[in-house]
């Protein structure tokens, strides 16, 4: 195998795992923003109670 091929390779290698990383940040930013507007309309609820 050249060197060429090799360099490549790890490239290739090096690229997969940085975007499978990004991946899963994403998907995490995706999972806090949900659980902050459930937790703003919990808020949103209580102080509507409360004004009852």
């Amino acid at each position: 195998m050249s060197t060429a091929k090799v360099t490549l390779a790890i490239a290739l290698f090096a690229s997969v795992v940085s975007l499978s990383g990004c991946g899963n940040t994403i998907r995490g930013v995706g999972a806090d923003t949900a659980n902050a507007v459930d937790a703003t309309q919990d808020a949103g609820r209580k102080v509507e109670r409360a004004a009852r």
